[in-house]
C-alpha cells in the first residue's frame, strides 16, 4: 500500500513537472515573460521539493528578474524566498 503511494506521488510530482514546463515553453515561444516567469517559478517549487536546489533557484530567478523589472510588489517577497532556496544549495 505505502509503496503504491509513493509511486502515485511520483507520477504526480512528474506530471506537473512536464506540464510546468511545457507551459514555460509555450510562454516564452508566444513572448509571454510572465507567464514564463510564473511557470518557471512553478517548475522550481517542483525542484526544490524533491531536492533540486540550484535547479529551483535557477528557474524561479527567471520571475524574480521580470518582477524587478516591472516593479511588481512581490518582486522583493520572492526575492527572499529565492535567498533561502539558494541557502539550501550551500548547505
Amino acid at each position: 500500500m505505502l509503496i503504491s503511494m509513493v509511486f502515485g506521488l511520483l507520477l504526480l510530482l512528474h506530471e506537473n513537472a512536464r506540464r510546468n514546463l511545457s507551459a514555460q515553453a509555450i510562454a516564452r515561444e508566444i513572448g509571454d515573460r510572465r507567464g514564463e516567469g510564473i511557470h518557471a517559478w512553478n517548475l522550481g517549487l517542483l525542484y526544490e521539493k524533491q531536492g533540486g536546489y540550484a535547479s529551483a533557484a535557477e528557474l524561479m530567478q527567471i520571475l524574480v528578474d521580470f518582477e524587478r523589472e516591472i516593479g511588481h510588489a512581490d518582486a522583493e517577497k520572492d526575492a527572499q524566498r529565492l535567498a533561502e532556496v539558494r541557502g539550501k544549495v550551500r548547505e
